[in-house]
């Protein structure tokens, strides 16, 4: 199971105004979102091989044609690198990716000192810099108040970096609804430096999203690195198996946008893998071409 396929996911989409609806089959959800002009269609991020068998395909299909919908897509992620599921009637193919196909996880499993020992000296060195410098990382309250400390910070960081980033209600209700949520935030001297948020959900841990401050005065404190430090022993205090860094770039692209920061995460852990395909399957061919038509004009 997975984050993506918990009820308290589904409510925060809903409330978010992501999705238009929630649809359950077979104990699966799957969503409805809209693209424009009135024309819907259906996604599931998670795929669970056990439940996926003809009767759940064709229940899927008669969906599509029950909700009006362009197409169905799924996107599954595991750990196990057994990403084989055979989709009659879909593509191998997708209309927007969601997880990225490559991630770089830690094996929980390890101690303390092996989890360090595979990290890169200087990422070890910053660790313990960020210590002897007085930073301090608490694990804060969900409030709206630390909400707005992250808003604030990741505002600093998306002018720095030059990335997108959702509004601060969609923080404040990712927090709240995700019940496994974590935020946390470095501090030096009661100043917040930077501010990141994690799931633990069921046996994986997920580094999510991230903000630092711009600020030359604390950015050689490395508050980063003792942060995602503090996040990897909070997981294995509460007994999860996988910490997940999530988006790395895929590791043969050139060019790719994720590259700086598949150098930050890779170099915590050696352990990129494969964890994500994605199937398509056209409910309506002619539309959907068309969409792939204006789409490819607006780029």
């Amino acid at each position: 199971m997975s984050i993506w396929q918990t009820k308290s996911w589904q409510e925060m989409l809903l409330k978010s105004k992501q999705i238009e609806k929630i649809i359950e089959i077979d104990n699966i959800f799957i969503e409805k979102r809209s693209i424009w002009l009135g024309q819907f269609w259906l996604f599931v991020l998670w795929i669970d091989n056990l439940s996926i068998n003809n009767d759940f395909l064709n229940k899927v299909k008669s969906l599509c044609k029950i909700e009006k919908s362009l197409f169905i897509q799924f996107e599954n992620i595991d750990y196990t690198s057994n990403l084989y599921v055979e989709l009659t009637w879909f593509t191998n193919n997708y209309y927007k990716k969601f997880i990225t196909p490559y991630t770089a996880i830690i094996d929980l499993n390890l101690s303390e000192d092996e989890i360090l020992s595979m990290m890169k000296p200087k990422w070890r060195y910053n660790i313990k810099l960020a210590e002897k410098k007085w930073v301090l990382v608490k694990e804060v309250e969900k409030t709206k108040e630390n909400v707005e400390i992250f808003y604030n910070l990741m505002l600093e960081t998306t002018s720095r970096d030059n990335f997108n980033w959702n509004s601060l209600d969609y923080y404040i209700s990712f927090l709240n609804n995700i019940k496994d949520s974590k935020l946390f935030i470095a501090f030096v001297e009661d100043k917040p430096i930077s501010a990141w948020i994690f799931t633990y959900v069921w046996n994986v841990a997920i580094y999510y999203y991230w903000a630092s401050t711009s600020d030359s005065n604390y950015r050689n404190l490395m508050s980063p690195y003792l942060l995602q430090w503090t996040a990897i022993c909070k997981a294995k205090e509460l007994g999860l198996k996988i910490y997940d860094f999530l988006w790395v770039a895929t590791p043969w692209e050139e060019n790719s946008h994720l590259q700086w920061v598949t150098d930050f995460k890779s170099k915590f852990t050696s352990n990129i893998i494969k964890v994500s395909d994605s199937y398509i399957f056209i409910n309506n061919k002619i539309k959907y071409n068309l969409l792939q038509i204006i789409r490819k004009i607006k780029r």
